[in-house]
C-alpha cells in the first residue's frame, strides 16, 4: 500500500466527517497517524496536529497564527506538516537563537515528516526576534516557526 496524497486527504476528511480526533493505519513497514487539532486545555498543554507527509497541504490556517499581525518582521513558516526540531540532535546546540543575526539560506530548524528530516532555511536576512515553536512540537503547513526582523 502506498500512502499517496489523495488517500491521506480522504483520511483527513473521514476524521472531520466522523468527528474523530485520530486515525492510525499500519501496512507492513509503512504507518501513518492523522490527528485533528484540538483546543489547548491549558497554556502548558500543546494541541496535537496532523502527522502526515509534506504533500498534504489541505489543512486550514490554525487560530494560533492570528497574532502574526502584531509581530514585526518576516515570518518563517513551516513548508509541511511534521515535528519541529531546533537542533540537529538532542544534545546539539540549536541552529538559531533569539537575537541571533542570520543571512538568507541559514539553516534555522528541521521539520521531521514521515521519518524524513527536512532542513529549513531562512528566506530572509536579519535578526531572529521570536521562535514561536517549542522543540519537538508538532507543526502544521504554513504555521509560523519564527520571525526575522
Amino acid at each position: 500500500m502506498n500512502f499517496d496524497v489523495e488517500y491521506i486527504e480522504k483520511l483527513a476528511k473521514i476524521i472531520t466527517d466522523a468527528s474523530l480526533t485520530e486515525i492510525s493505519i499500519e501496512d507492513g513497514d509503512q504507518a501513518i497517524t492523522l490527528r485533528k487539532d484540538l483546543p489547548p486545555v491549558s497554556a502548558v498543554a500543546a494541541a496535537p496536529v496532523v502527522s502526515a507527509p509534506a504533500a498534504v497541504q489541505a489543512s486550514p490556517a490554525a487560530p494560533a497564527q492570528a497574532p502574526a499581525e502584531t509581530h514585526k518582521g518576516n515570518a518563517i513558516t513551516s513548508p509541511m506538516v511534521g515535528t519541529f526540531y531546533s537542533a540537529p540532535s538532542p544534545d546539539a546546540e540549536p541552529f538559531v537563537k533569539v537575537g541571533q543575526d542570520i543571512s538568507k539560506g541559514t539553516k534555522v530548524c528541521i521539520i521531521e515528516a514521515m521519518k524524513l528530516m527536512n532542513e529549513i532555511e531562512s528566506e530572509f536576512a536579519g535578526k531572529i526576534t521570536e521562535i514561536c515553536v517549542a522543540d519537538g512540537q508538532p507543526v502544521e503547513f504554513g504555521q509560523v516557526l519564527m520571525y526575522v526582523e
